[in-house]
């Protein structure tokens, strides 16, 4: 009797290893796979801010002696410039104006994102270089340009974000394209730029990759010109926005990333990157508005030239406080049961 409980305690314990080692091994690569994974995002956002190949390295009108932005706690909102560049025909060393520029605000205690656009053309006061269009500010450096809409919008702007039109195109092919309702026909051809810039859409709920998402987002060659192509612009960000915090794109973060850092500079470090993407995956977009609006916005000539002229700049300031403090928005629905938005309007 007693040899035959040891052979059946030898027996059952030779089963259970085999469990054993198999569980140890699927943890291991769990946590190998996961170590993978954040060291991977990790070394993508850290070369967002890497200076070495900064378009403003060499250039001789870029801000001297940057400072750095100010340490962030993750509780204050933050404001955020988003610059899109066109670099076609640029020389080495030039600094283009800005095609687009946008201020996304998060408020990470009531949970909510505000976004600003600025039309290209407004005219205003560049720091040390008198009064120019707006999207001129950045040839002088991101320093400049940051604090250019700081002075327009009132408020404080910590970080930038500087990209060109492959940058955004390689975005929205990193997340698979979106689905979009494009409203109108949109058609423009042009012998400088060569066809590989010429815009052609129909109109209709379409599968839109980067070629044709930047196509939408760059159409201004209608009666409205800037102003409905900012509107777009707002909307179908938001769109992307949407894609991106869905469960399989967070999945594919690292290969996301790895398309799009080559084209995109930023002064954020790594764990303001990190504590950026935390409150903006649990934020709401509470709304969004052009800048100057419509009521404060004046069309003027200025040596010749057509530009946008801000009729009252405190009322101006005054827009912006009353659209950060506009009212809660409503919780998204879950990424798991949400399905991407197609509208074209303003949010």
């Amino acid at each position: 009797m007693p040899p035959r409980k040891r052979r059946h305690a030898k027996t059952g314990t030779s089963k259970k290893k085999p469990i054993l080692w198999t569980l140890a091994i699927i943890l291991l690569l769990i946590i190998g796979g996961a170590i993978y994974y954040f060291t991977t995002i990790y070394a993508e956002l850290g070369s967002m801010s890497n200076t070495e190949n900064s378009p403003f390295k060499n250039a001789e009108t870029v801000d001297v002696d940057t400072p750095e932005p100010p340490k962030w706690e993750g509780t204050e909102p933050v404001n955020i410039l988003l610059m899109g560049v066109d670099a076609r025909g640029v020389k080495k060393g030039e600094i283009p104006r800005s095609d687009t520029m946008l201020v996304a605000s998060l408020d990470p205690v009531k949970k909510k994102i505000s976004v600003f656009s600025i039309l290209r053309d407004t005219y205003v006061s560049i720091p040390d270089h008198g009064k120019k269009r707006i999207n001129s500010a950045i040839i002088y450096g991101p320093n400049t340009a940051m604090q250019t809409v700081s002075d327009l919008l009132g408020i404080p702007i910590q970080y930038y974000v500087y990209t060109d039109f492959q940058g955004f195109i390689k975005l929205v092919d990193a997340v698979g394209g979106v689905d979009y309702e494009v409203e109108k026909d949109m058609v423009y051809k042009t012998i400088a730029d060569g066809p590989e810039y010429d815009i052609d859409l129909k109109k209709g709920y379409q599968h839109l990759d980067g070629n044709k998402a930047l196509q939408y987002v760059r159409f201004r060659h209608d009666a409205t010109s800037d102003f409905t192509r900012t509107e777009r612009q707002r909307a179908f960000l938001k769109v992307v926005a949407d894609k991106l915090i869905q469960t399989t794109s967070i999945i594919k973060l690292p290969n996301i990333l790895s398309q799009v850092t080559p084209y995109i500079e930023t002064n954020m470090s790594v764990n303001d990157m990190w504590k950026l993407a935390t409150v903006g995956y649990d934020s709401t977009m509470s709304g969004s508005a052009q800048i100057p609006p419509m009521d404060l916005l004046k069309e003027e000539s200025v040596d010749g030239a057509q530009v946008i002229g801000i009729r009252s700049e405190n009322k101006l300031k005054e827009f912006v406080q009353d659209t950060l403090k506009g009212p809660e928005p409503t919780p998204s629905p879950s990424p798991e049961t949400s399905t991407n938005s197609n509208t074209s309007g303003t949010q």
